[in-house]
């Protein structure tokens, strides 16, 4: 049988609804931390949550970033950093996609963002998911991305799919959402966006 994904336009419905996002139950912290006592707040950051709507099947855009990064080395991640002052999350997410990986700011089509997330490390991240049309042309600046790799979109309907691992950490268990991958270990803030998003794709009812 052939799964029939939801539109562009239905799931930039979706994300634009906060009641429709609070019915489907998105995850706002990748653990109980909390960071409302961090001197100066959480640190404002945006990802791009990019998905590519290849004939074949829509595909969501994900970078391993170099091994020679002082932070987060090796690790799955989306194009994404800190939010400049001045800027919105949107503008920060397509600058930062066009420094990591050379994308073209003006190709993304901003369908909405998901619930701000909290990461274990501080940091307050605005997930923005855009579309985008192949051919999708990118060049990775190498002292930050070690490859460009995408996820199936159908894999996020498979609500078997995602596992939950632990680990210790500060002192005490930490809970993770890991993505099946060949080659790859998706997880943490990264894991948990792709959940959030997963949750808006498998709501059967459009938003209202």
């Amino acid at each position: 049988m052939t799964l029939l994904l939801p539109s562009r336009q239905d799931i930039a419905a979706r994300l634009s609804d906060p009641e429709y996002l609070a019915r489907v139950g998105a995850t706002a912290h990748d653990d109980a931390e909390d960071w409302s006592q961090r001197p100066g707040g959480p640190v404002p950051a945006a990802v791009l949550v990019p998905i590519i709507w290849h004939e074949t099947g829509p595909g969501v855009l994900l970078t391993l970033r170099s091994a020679r990064l002082s932070a987060h080395a090796g690790q799955v991640a989306f194009p994404g950093g800190r939010i400049e002052p001045g800027e919105t999350a949107e503008e920060a997410a397509l600058r930062e996609a066009a420094e990591e990986v050379g994308l073209d700011p003006r190709q993304p089509v901003i369908a909405a963002t998901l619930p701000d997330h909290m990461t274990g490390t501080g940091y307050r991240v605005t997930p923005v998911v855009a579309f985008l049309d192949p051919p999708v042309i990118l060049t990775p600046d190498p002292s930050e991305v070690q490859l460009v790799f995408e996820l199936p979109l159908a894999l996020l309907f498979d609500p078997a799919a995602p596992t939950r691992r632990s680990t210790q950490w500060r002192g005490r268990m930490r809970d993770y959402w890991v993505w099946p991958h060949a080659e790859h270990l998706i997880w943490g803030a990264t894991a948990t966006i792709l959940m959030n998003l997963a949750r808006v794709l498998r709501q059967s009812e459009p938003a209202r």
